[in-house]
């Protein structure tokens, strides 16, 4: 047996003998036939999950689900202490395949371009403006629509505090897209004061997520739908015309008929990096349809040459067939305008 070199001659010298290790196995664990739960908060390393029985747990991730692997609306596979006692924990070992994922890209100069999952499973995107204070900002709305055309998720727009100003403009922007729109105020007197119980008739026994800036009433809209939910409300600053974060995380909350409700903290912007054009063409048959016509590279706004949307308006049938057209079409290009200048100049809200 020949001498084991050790890189000196010196005989004094000794080393230890190297450990042997065992090679690592290629079978993984079989999760299919553990427990599922719902992630409905996320702090700090620390999941709070809806598990079997409506019980809620406390759960960290296994090591190997990487970072950030897990958000808000998840459904995942769950071991561990399952009781819920107090000081127990859970282990979340996998994660089912997501229905729907919100996302949206970094806009600052250390995050620009990097997608950000926000969002899973969610089937509506309730997008919250104020009619004013702090006012409203179409190009804000058309981002979140084009978010979540691009996620398949159903786009709400609500609006508050309409006892404040005049939500007819903004109206007749979704219209001309056929997006569902609902009317609120927190003024019991006001006529749209209705629009709470309309929303809550909307979004019940489904998953869906609040978006909008700070100071427009998303937790006041939270605490209408869910009495019980007590979330601090803040005022818009006078100078600045911005609300102040009264939301710091994001967290699911049960709706009394049934379904869950996801507030957001305040968002200044939605970068939209990571979207194809052609979602937002996806998401309206009877235009896809017709851009199918459109040369090579066409990207269907205003300015683009031989673009079929010009010969579809110029088409129709009558008056009204051509004032629809006109209207679905500019909305559909202010959207795409929209979606370009977010990919040209990310830092623009």
């Amino acid at each position: 047996m020949s001498r084991r070199d050790i890189g000196t001659d010196d005989p004094r010298v000794r080393v230890r003998p190297s450990k042997r290790s065992r090679p690592r196995t290629k079978r993984r664990p079989d999760y299919s036939q553990a427990p599922i739960g719902r992630v409905v908060g996320v702090d700090r390393g620390r999941y709070q999950i809806i598990g079997p029985d409506d019980i809620e747990l406390t759960a960290v991730k296994a090591r190997e689900l990487g970072r950030g692997a897990i958000v808000v609306g998840d459904r995942v596979r769950l071991t561990g202490d399952l009781s819920g006692r107090k000081d127990t924990l859970a282990r979340i070992v996998e994660v089912d395949e997501r229905s729907t994922v919100l996302r949206r890209s970094g806009e600052d100069a250390d995050t620009r371009g990097r997608e950000k999952t926000m969002v899973a499973n969610a089937q509506n995107m309730v997008i919250v403006t104020a009619m004013t204070d702090p006012p409203v900002r179409p190009g804000f709305i058309d981002r979140c629509l084009v978010a979540a055309y691009d996620a398949h998720m159903r786009p709400i727009v609500c609006l508050t505090k309409a006892d404040l100003g005049d939500p007819d403009n903004v109206l007749d922007l979704c219209r001309a897209l056929g997006v569902t729109t609902v009317v609120a105020s927190h003024d019991p007197a006001h006529p749209a004061h209705s629009g709470y119980r309309e929303l809550a008739q909307l979004l019940s026994g489904e998953l869906s997520v609040l978006i909008g800036h700070s100071g427009v009433g998303k937790s006041t809209l939270i605490n209408a739908l869910v009495p019980d939910a007590n979330r601090a409300t803040g005022e818009v600053n006078e100078v600045t015309g911005r609300g102040r974060h009264t939301s710091t995380s994001m967290v699911a909350l049960a709706l009394p008929h049934g379904g869950w409700v996801i507030d957001t903290p305040g968002v200044r912007g939605f970068g939209l990096a990571h979207v194809n054009p052609d979602t937002v063409i996806s998401a309206f048959p009877e235009i896809r349809e017709v851009t199918d016509n459109c040369p090579r590279g066409c990207d269907h706004i205003d300015a683009a040459v031989d673009c079929a949307l010009d010969d579809w308006i110029a088409n129709a049938t009558d008056t009204t067939d051509s004032r629809y057209r006109r209207d679905r079409v500019g909305s559909i290009r202010r959207l795409l305008a929209s979606l370009k200048s977010a990919q040209e100049r990310p830092w623009e809200n």
